[in-house]
């Protein structure tokens, strides 16, 4: 979700992953109290890793679009400048540090959202990214690649009362909270 540039934000996924593998850490109090020992320091550290196919076949095959003269290299940049500050941010402290200043702003890179599906949308920030490119056009374009992903979940903890991200994991929270009810309704086998 970047302000300033929305439509290079939008990353769409050729192909749903074959698997999509989650990790859950309990938030345990720092203090390990025995009258506490039910408490929680918030919510579980929840990681998401997947693998993303994108290859361009399709495209070239059909004799359309920006694979024929770049490849899936559109799609790759627009999963890698999910890590990348925005150079805009980079040439502002550049230019005051070239000014003396003593404090340079910090980089802050656009709200990620991770939508796999309509009842699960997450707000993530990505913590390891590995590509395999493994075939390319005559020009050395990649054509088909093998993303690697991981993500942290990004929590209410982790924003300002009043941050987007905020409400968009409390909204996940409260869906999740809903089908743990709707486990209920399912009769035992």
């Amino acid at each position: 979700m970047d302000k300033g540039n929305p439509l290079a934000s939008i990353v769409t996924f050729q192909y749903n992953p074959e698997k999509v593998t989650r990790s859950l850490q309990s938030s345990v109090p720092s203090n390990g109290a025995l009258a506490e020992v039910l408490e929680m320091a918030g919510p579980p550290k929840e990681t998401i890793s997947m693998k993303i196919e994108i290859e361009a076949a399709d495209q070239l095959e059909r004799q359309q679009g920006p694979a024929l003269t770049v490849g899936i290299y559109p799609q790759l940049a627009a999963l890698e400048m999910l890590l990348y500050p925005k150079m805009s941010a980079v040439i502002k402290n550049d230019s005051l540090l070239a000014q003396g200043s003593i404090e340079i702003e910090g980089y802050e890179v656009p709200l990620t959202l991770l939508v796999w599906g309509a009842k699960r949308v997450v707000p993530v920030r990505l913590t390891t990214f590995q590509i395999e490119e493994q075939a390319f056009d005559v020009n050395l374009n990649p054509i088909n690649a093998t993303v690697d992903v991981s993500m942290e979940v990004l929590n209410y903890m982790d924003f300002p009362r009043s941050a987007p991200g905020r409400a968009i994991y409390l909204a996940y929270q409260a869906v999740k909270e809903s089908m743990a009810v709707l486990n209920l309704t399912v009769p035992p086998r």
